[in-house]
């Protein structure tokens, strides 16, 4: 049941904060984002020339941290730390697919999604935590 909750938050949202690292150095990029349909994998978007692209193929391990700032109050807040890893996609029916859907969810990033320079990041999710409020804790992993 926590985990469906979990889920349920992830598909609700598509904003993210994406943590990849450089060395030994953590570097945050604020994405757009959607999801497999059984929310095993989040998917975005970047151009191949970003520091983010560079440090996935160096270290393919990430955090994102999707929140409910924007319509709870501080106090009851939701934050989800999910952990997990890149994978290239080499599918190019499968990456069609992902920027078609892309699209249909952020109509004003066409030209940024059919870039040529653009990339998909596909993260596999390994586990969850959320937060709810100041003191609750729930994790998963997968």
């Amino acid at each position: 049941k926590m985990l469906e909750k979990m889920k349920n938050f992830v598909k609700k949202k598509n904003i993210c904060v994406l943590s990849t690292i450089s060395g030994d150095k953590p570097y945050c990029s604020l994405m757009a984002y959607i999801t497999d349909a059984d929310c095993k994998e989040i998917y975005m978007v970047t151009h191949k020339h970003t520091t983010k692209f560079n440090n996935l193929q160096k270290n393919p391990w990430v955090s994102l941290l999707i929140d409910s700032r924007e319509t709870q109050p501080r106090s009851n807040a939701q934050a989800l730390t999910v952990n997990g890893i890149f994978v290239p996609l080499l599918d190019e029916g499968k990456k069609q697919k992902i920027r078609d859907h892309m699209l249909e969810s952020f109509p004003h990033m066409k030209d940024f999604i059919h870039h040529p320079e653009s990339e998909l990041i596909r993260i596999k999710i390994n586990s969850l935590l959320l937060l709810e409020g100041l003191t609750q804790s729930h994790f998963v992993s997968l």
